[in-house]
C-alpha cells in the first residue's frame, strides 16, 4: 500500500508531466488555450491532490471534492476529467493487499461502486460544466442517481471514453497508452516527449469525444489522419526539436478551429499516473523480498 503523500506526488508529478508535453489543441507550457494557462492546470492539480488521496473519503467524495476544490481556485473547468480517471486509480493503489495485482485491486474499487457515488460525482459534472454537457433519457448529471457509479459509466461509455475506461478496468490505458509511453521513454529519455507519443498515439486510433461532444464528427478524420502522421514521424525523430515546426502547425491549426483534444489529454496525464505509481508499488514490493 503506498501512503498518502506518495500518492500526492506522484498524481502531481503526472499532471506537470502532462504539461511538458506540446499537445496540439491543448494548454502546454508551449501554448495556452482556450483562456486557460499552464498555471492554471499546476494550480488545479495542487489543490484537487488533496481530496483525491485522503482516505477518509469514498470513490465518489473525492472526485466531488477534488472538483469543488479546484471550482473555487480557478473557476473554470481544467481537470474534470483528470480527476474522474486518477481517483479510481489512487484508491487502487492505496488500497492494494499482498499478492493483488494493481488491475485486481482497480477492479474491485470499480464494481464496489455505489448509487451514492454517483450522486456525488453528477454533482461534480454539474460544478465543472464542460463544454457539450447536455440532457440526458437516462442517468441525466442534473438529477438524482438511479444506479451505482459504475452503472452510469458503462450507460455512457459509447459515448464518453473516460466511462469507457470504468467499464473496461482501463483497458485503453493499461493495454495500449502505458505501452507507448514506456517505450518513447526509453528511446528518448524524456518524459515529456513519452507523454505526447501517447496523447499522438491515441488520437491516430480513438477519436476524442469532448471533440465530438461539441462538433460530431465534423473533424474526426481530419484529426485522425494529421495524427497517424505525427505518430510515425515521433517514431522517427531522433530529437525531439526536430518535430517542433510541426507541432506549431497544428497546434495553430487546430485552435483555429477551437478544436481541443481535452479527453485525450486527461486519458494522458491518467497514462503517466499509472506508469509512476507502477514505479512506486514495483520498488515497494521489491523492498519487501
Amino acid at each position: 500500500m503506498l501512503n498518502r503523500q506518495q500518492l500526492i506526488d506522484a498524481y502531481r508529478q503526472a499532471c506537470e508531466i502532462e504539461l511538458q508535453a506540446f499537445k496540439p489543441g491543448n494548454v502546454s507550457i508551449y501554448s495556452p488555450a482556450h483562456d486557460m494557462t499552464v498555471d492554471d492546470f499546476r494550480l488545479s492539480a495542487q489543490v484537487s491532490s488533496g481530496p483525491l488521496t485522503d482516505p477518509k473519503l469514498s470513490l465518489g467524495e473525492k472526485i466531488y471534492y477534488a472538483i469543488k476544490a479546484t471550482r473555487e481556485a480557478v473557476a473554470c473547468n481544467t481537470n474534470l476529467g483528470i480527476v474522474l480517471l486518477c481517483a479510481p486509480l489512487i484508491q487502487a493503489a492505496a488500497s492494494l493487499k499482498p499478492g493483488q495485482s494493481w488491475r485486481q485491486a482497480l477492479e474491485c474499487v470499480l464494481q464496489a461502486t455505489t448509487q451514492a457515488d454517483a450522486d456525488w460525482v453528477f454533482e461534480a459534472i454539474v460544478l465543472a460544466a464542460p463544454a457539450g454537457l447536455g440532457e440526458s433519457e437516462q442517468h441525466d448529471v442534473q438529477e438524482k442517481a438511479a444506479v451505482t457509479l459504475m452503472e452510469a459509466m458503462r450507460f455512457a461509455a459509447d459515448k464518453d471514453r473516460i466511462a469507457l475506461q470504468y467499464a473496461t478496468n482501463f483497458k485503453d490505458i493499461f493495454d495500449f497508452s502505458v505501452l507507448r509511453y514506456n517505450r518513447a521513454f526509453v528511446l528518448s529519455g524524456d518524459s515529456g516527449w513519452a507523454a505526447l507519443a501517447v496523447f499522438a498515439a491515441m488520437l491516430a486510433h480513438f477519436p476524442d469525444s469532448h471533440i465530438e461532444r461539441k462538433y460530431g464528427k465534423r473533424y474526426s478524420e481530419w484529426i485522425k489522419v494529421e495524427m497517424e502522421s505525427l505518430d510515425q514521424a515521433m517514431q522517427l525523430a531522433i530529437e525531439p526539436e526536430e518535430l517542433f515546426p510541426v507541432l506549431y502547425g497544428l497546434d495553430k491549426a487546430f485552435k483555429a478551429q477551437r478544436i481541443n483534444p481535452g479527453t485525450t489529454a486527461d486519458m494522458t496525464v491518467a497514462t503517466v499516473l499509472v506508469v509512476l505509481l507502477e514505479q512506486l508499488i514495483g520498488q515497494q514490493r521489491a523492498g519487501e523480498l
